[in-house]
């Protein structure tokens, strides 16, 4: 039996891969599922670059708008929710691209993470807080050595994480930690720019932001009753919004403040996407992109080679 395929568009944030997925959709007949830990938050258009209705208008779109802004949303949830996605678009003889920037998400899926659903627990966590670090990790030790030889005896935020895990799911964080080889093969394309270009447009697009109404969603969103405090709220255009708002800041520096944080963003971005990854075909994102990632796609998705390569 033909084994399923994914294509994936992957890079730092305004490398081009909305408009890249966009067109390589219209190509293939591809359906993107969206790979972005902020666009999954409803009301939160603007600040997170989310593709326009126009643009949803050309081709389907999953995970996207998926959460409200004060819901929790973790990798587990994210991680159900995309495999839960690829399979509705193979049932339906689809084919799915994974679509974002958020690093983490990208490689759970395509390297098949295990990741226990496991929210914090707060009265479990103040029982272990009261506890010393050293008492901490013998218990770890205990109940899951392999952890253990990895943990820093002295982190107790992670030594904490470890028994929560294993209270809740009654299995060590390590078995949880191991990967199991997806059933699907996959064709990473990359998009790389040079930095001071990548900057460039960062910059740029944090002015459309600011001239579509950034500051007034946010506005919208503290109205509806979503505090500032709030992991949704904390991302790169909000918190500084919102500190605009609060008078904590001047609008050019909320501005410049955005820019320089988007900046590190897609600096961190490109750690988790390295120029090294043999598994990734970098394209520059400039004239001629969409034909060769076409060429690339249409090849692996027409004639079934095996396209993720060995690191």
């Amino acid at each position: 039996m033909t084994r399923r395929r994914l294509l994936a568009v992957v890079g730092p944030t305004a490398a081009g891969k909305t408009a890249l997925a966009l067109a390589l959709a219209q190509r293939i007949d591809g359906e993107i599922v969206g790979a972005d830990s902020r666009q999954v938050y409803r009301h939160m258009d603007i600040g997170t670059a989310k593709p326009s209705a126009e643009e949803r208008s050309r081709a389907r779109h999953q995970l996207i708008d998926v959460a409200e802004p004060d819901e929790p949303f973790s990798l587990g949830r994210w991680l159900e929710l995309a495999q839960a996605a690829l399979e509705d678009v193979w049932t339906r003889g689809g084919r799915p691209m994974l679509v974002g920037g958020t690093g983490q998400y990208v490689w759970a899926l395509l390297e098949g993470w295990r990741v226990p659903r496991v929210p914090p627990h707060p009265a479990f966590r103040r029982r272990m807080e009261r506890r010393d670090a050293a008492d901490l990790f013998e218990e770890v030790r205990r109940i899951d050595p392999t952890a253990a030889q990895r943990l820093d005896p002295s982190n107790r935020r992670r030594l904490i994480r470890a028994l929560e895990v294993y209270e809740v799911t009654r299995r060590p964080i390590s078995y949880w930690q191991a990967k199991e080889p997806p059933d699907f093969e996959t064709l990473v394309i990359g998009l790389r720019l040079p930095r001071d270009e990548l900057y460039r447009r960062i910059d740029e697009r944090v002015e459309r932001m600011m001239a579509a109404g950034l500051t007034e969603e946010a506005r919208n969103l503290l109205a509806m009753g979503y505090s500032r405090d709030l992991p949704s709220m904390s991302g790169i255009g909000y918190k500084e919004a919102c500190a605009h708002l609060a008078g904590e800041m001047t609008l050019a520096e909320a501005a410049a403040r955005i820019k320089t944080e988007t900046h590190r963003l897609a600096r961190h971005q490109n750690a988790w996407f390295k120029a090294a990854d043999r598994r990734i075909h970098w394209l520059d994102a400039g004239e001629g992109l969409l034909e060769e990632a076409a060429r690339l796609a249409q090849s692996a998705l027409s004639f079934g080679e095996v396209v993720a390569r060995e690191r």
